[in-house]
């Protein structure tokens, strides 16, 4: 547990670095309710963004974005609802995913406004 929580730590990190580096400004990190935890919130210039990031050592299994399903994308939902209901002033907003790999070489891949 401790190892896999690490290496999501450390992809979270990358992901936040490569947001702010596109502009983005970061609101909160690791946003945690009943449904479930959004690992990073964001703001790009029109939208609130709410990010799920999943890393891998490598890509032998194939792309991070596989382990998001469809009950992980309905959870994630209905925490930007819930946050959108606290933080009032937000109105549009969108689900995006950030798929890195570590190895060989770093590789970081963002799907913007996700849906399953």
């Amino acid at each position: 547990m401790y190892i896999r929580h690490n290496l999501g730590k450390t992809g979270e990190e990358i992901a936040e670095i490569y947001l702010i580096k596109n502009g983005y400004k970061i609101l909160e990190r690791n946003f945690s309710c009943r449904q479930g935890e959004i690992d990073i919130i964001a703001r790009d210039i029109k939208e609130i963004v709410f990010v799920e990031v999943k890393t891998r050592k490598t890509n032998i299994c194939g792309s991070p974005l596989g382990a998001i399903t469809k009950e992980k994308y309905k959870h994630m939902k209905q925490g930007a609802f819930l946050y959108l209901q606290e933080n009032k002033g937000f109105k549009k907003f969108r689900i995006d995913a950030i798929s890195i790999i570590l190895r060989p070489e770093l590789k970081i891949e963002h799907l913007k406004n996700v849906s399953l």
